[in-house]
């Protein structure tokens, strides 16, 4: 593990992964102060507040929207990468959020709620480009030993900018009314970060190589990452699959999806890439507030009480980083999927008996707490890391807008269906990403390989 690998890893997940995170919590505690602008700016347009149905629904849409933007960026990547690289499109990708942040930062002062909502969007669109460009650099970039590690590290912090955004949220620091717009725009100060640094670091080797041609290039990218001047057996590895790759360009999204060759490691990615989302992670993060306020928690102690469950993701995003190349990917995604399927069972049942048995209400929160440990140990990376593995080069790029696209489609779906559906079914929601969990165990059980220390030919190879 050289300098350079370790802290490229560490910056772009500081600057790019981290911010995904943040951006998916940090609506929840805020919603009131948000929903009280809303209500302040439509009055004085239109001399009414809005009722409770378009308010819930619009600020729906203000949670939801990101994964809108973030569907977008997510079709982009494989166009981006082609054209900039993954270090050139992580790079460009940061100016987004600089956008954002001014949208969102001086919303309350323009009296526009759209601000806000343009602001959700943009923040999306750079999430959906860096959640796949990310594992894609660092798959790329790390050596075969080391490539669950570091593929693992940017859940890490996406775990970190879900806790960043919990405890910023706190009354004592950026909670009051007053801070919202602060809360929302300072994701600025990673991105900035990483704007002013990444062009530091090399591009991917293999995307020189295989893709530019440029040996020179690929060859001092490869002694810089791997802090060693004998690259050479690295280098004839990627020059074999240039060769298997000679007659084959880059395959579009619909290629990929008609290519028989790779058809169970498409539906894989699939099968992975949606049921994280339709897992109800997303409703735990969005809504966290409202769960634990359902859940019979005090409304004074629940941003504390959310603040917990942070700390808890960030645990266990560790564990499952430090652990994955000793148990293996395929186990630590079937043991977090079973976790979240057991815990959302559970959520349902102490929801049903918390009336007639008050302690039932902790049994709740642990469930919640259970799910989310289960998420960051396994499914908030394994997938994006198993996409870079599963195909050769000439795949990846479509693969990846194959896994973003539904893992932002998902993601929309639940952030803003979720309340009407709590309305709906009340604590009998949570069995539908019970069984959503179960079933995504079961298929990588049956059907996906181990990965850990295998080169991406020989992965191409188990499947085939």
């Amino acid at each position: 593990l050289t300098f350079s690998l370790l802290s490229v890893t560490l910056l772009v997940s500081f600057g790019s992964s981290m911010l995904y995170g943040y951006n998916l919590a940090v609506v929840n505690s805020p919603a009131v102060h948000i929903k009280a602008f809303y209500n302040a700016t439509w009055s004085q347009r239109y001399g009414h507040e809005l009722t409770p149905g378009p308010l819930t629904l619009l600020y729906s849409l203000t949670v939801s929207i990101f994964a809108l933007g973030g569907l977008v960026g997510s079709l982009l990547v494989g166009m981006l990468v082609e054209r900039y690289g993954r270090n050139g499109a992580l790079s460009r990708s940061a100016l987004l959020v600089l956008l954002a942040g001014g949208f969102m930062g001086f919303s309350r002062e323009l009296g526009s709620p759209e601000m806000v909502i343009i602001g959700r969007s943009i923040t999306g669109l750079h999430s959906g480009i860096c959640l796949s460009v990310v594992p894609l650099y660092l798959g790329e970039i790390s050596p075969k030993n080391l490539r669950g590690f570091l593929g693992l590290i940017p859940s890490i912090f996406i775990c970190l900018g879900v806790f960043a955004a919990q405890v910023l949220s706190l009354p004592e620091l950026l909670g009051e009314d007053r801070f919202w717009p602060l809360l929302l725009s300072v994701v600025v100060v990673p991105a900035s970060l990483q704007l002013l640094l990444l062009h530091c670091f090399p591009e991917s080797p293999r995307y020189l190589l295989i893709e530019r041609n440029d040996i020179c290039g690929a060859t001092k990218a490869l002694r810089r990452f791997l802090g060693t001047p004998d690259v050479q057996d690295v280098i004839e590895e990627m020059k074999e699959e240039q060769r298997s790759l000679s007659s084959m360009e880059m395959v579009s999204v619909w290629q990929l999806l008609r290519d028989r060759s790779v058809r169970w490691q498409t539906l894989s990615v699939v099968v992975v890439n949606a049921g994280m989302q339709l897992s109800g992670i997303d409703a735990i993060w969005f809504y966290t507030n409202i769960i634990f306020e359902n859940a019979g928690i005090p409304v004074s102690q629940i941003p504390y009480t959310t603040v917990g469950t942070g700390a808890i993701e960030v645990v266990a995003g560790l564990i499952g980083c430090f652990t994955i190349e000793k148990v293996g990917r395929r186990p630590l995604i079937i043991i977090g999927f079973c976790a979240m399927g057991i815990c959302s069972a559970g959520i349902t049942v102490s929801l049903l008996l918390q009336a007639a048995l008050p302690w039932m209400r902790y049994i709740g929160v642990t469930c919640v707490i259970g799910i989310i440990a289960g998420f960051c140990m396994g499914p908030a990376g394994v997938p994006f890391l198993m996409t870079a593995e599963l195909f050769t080069q000439s795949h990846r790029p479509a693969a990846y807008i194959v896994g973003g696209s539904l893992n932002w489609l998902c993601n929309f779906t639940i952030g803003f269906i979720f309340p009407f559906l709590q309305m709906s079914a009340g604590a009998f929601c949570y069995l539908v990403f019970s069984g959503v969990c179960l079933l995504v165990a079961l298929y990588v059980y049956i059907i996906i390989p181990e990965t850990k220390n295998k080169t991406f030919m020989e992965i191409s190879h188990i499947f085939s």
